[in-house]
């Protein structure tokens, strides 16, 4: 059968299999609510999952057992993806299943609320929090450490090219890629929380100042953050980084960089926090703190931060993923954490020539991906837990 046709046999075979799953329901439920108001679509919905489902099990059965090696290589990245989630999914369940049992009363009552996908985050969140602090201990070299065999493939076959002393390979100059990844989350997101806090303390504390003084301060402020916010965040943030590296070199530009990134994203956070301190200012309790004359910062940081501390919060984790996003993009420019430090977003850069090796050998070829599936994860991670943190300060129930 042609394509077109066998999507058309497809698709009436879903929608069949829709309407006999209502249809089965209602009969056998005896017309529960349930089936009886459920939407065509809905069951569509359950028949098309179901199918989505069969087909990924059957797939990947047969990418493991069944097809040869040269065509079960098409589909190395299919079941690694599918590994991957499941595993992820049973560790998601034993963390948040360990959570409900061990730590104070708030600790598990926070735990037997959490659904599977926050428990997932807080766990990504809390690993690469223990590589980055520990990275020392934990990584086997030093991420300057310079070995005589360079661009050691991944996966330890000498037969391909690798080395059991070297997992993960080695870059092209000899560098071990698993001591750099695990000290890629000492500075990557080391250096993205630190830029995120700054850009927090900065943007935070002039919204809630012009919220508070109004008038002239807040039309100077605001007026600024608007002609800020009209350039690109990316091409500014080149543009003064570029012209910043004229002045300072390595772990200087570093610096530079964290200050750069943390003055553009605090015009966000500014505008977030004018927004919802101006709410809060005309509230009652604020002009008692006035008539009791109480100073500005007693007013900004004792009334009006605590009842602004949801939304901020959920802004830190969207904003964290912010800009670890662009300091990774940054450094795959050239321009961001420079060399010696290691960085997941170079390591995507420079390991780019194993994708070469993935027409007959792809689990080489995840080697620049090993960086990218890095930051995707703790990017995944971290939406999970500021997703479930809306959730909660929005006051929805289940």
């Amino acid at each position: 059968m042609s394509g077109w046709t066998t999507f058309f046999v497809v698709l009436v075979a879903l929608v069949a299999a829709g309407w006999i799953f209502r249809f089965a329901g209602q009969k056998l439920t005896g017309n529960a609510p349930k089936f009886r108001d459920m939407p065509f679509a809905v069951a569509f919905g359950y028949a098309l999952g179901v199918a989505v489902l069969a087909w990924v099990i059957w797939t990947w059965v047969q990418a493991r057992f069944v097809m040869d090696e040269q065509t079960a290589n098409k589909y190395f990245f299919f079941v690694m993806a599918v590994q991957g989630l499941v595993l992820s999914a049973i560790a998601a369940w034993i963390f948040r299943l360990f959570g409900r049992s061990v730590g104070t009363g708030a600790t598990r009552k926070l735990f037997r609320q959490m659904p599977l996908t926050a428990s997932f985050g807080i766990l990504i969140i809390l690993i690469y929090a223990i590589l980055a602090i520990f990275a020392g201990l934990i990584a086997p070299h030093g991420q300057e450490t310079v070995f005589p065999q360079a661009n050691v493939v991944p996966g330890g076959n000498p037969a391909l090219g690798g080395n059991p002393d070297f997992p993960l390979g080695t870059d092209q100059i000899g560098r071990d890629i698993l001591s750099r990844l695990i000290y890629g989350a000492q500075n990557t997101v080391g250096i993205a929380f630190v830029t995120t806090v700054l850009a927090f303390f900065l943007g935070g504390s002039l919204g809630f100042l012009a919220a508070t003084l109004r008038g002239w301060v807040d039309q100077i402020l605001s007026r600024t953050v608007d002609v800020l916010m009209a350039i690109p965040s990316l091409i500014f943030a080149l543009l003064l980084i570029t012209v910043a590296s004229a002045w300072v070199q390595g772990a200087g530009l570093t610096i530079a960089m964290i200050i750069i990134m943390a003055l553009i994203d605090s015009t966000r956070v500014f505008r977030l926090a004018r927004a919802v301190g101006m709410n809060i200012v005309v509230m009652d309790y604020i002009e008692a703190a006035k008539l009791r004359g109480e100073k500005l910062g007693y007013i900004v940081f004792r009334e009006i931060l605590p009842n602004a501390t949801a939304p901020l919060l959920a802004e830190f984790g969207l904003r964290f993923c912010f800009v670890f996003l662009t300091i990774s993009s940054l450094s795959f420019l050239g321009v961001g954490i420079q060399p010696p430090l290691a960085d997941w977003g170079t390591m995507v850069k420079d390991l780019s020539a194993f994708i070469n090796y993935a027409a007959f050998a792809p689990q080489i070829s995840a080697a620049p991906l090993m960086a990218a599936g890095a930051i995707a994860l703790l990017t995944v991670a971290v939406n999970f837990v500021v997703d479930w943190m809306l959730h909660r300060s929005s006051g929805l129930k289940e």
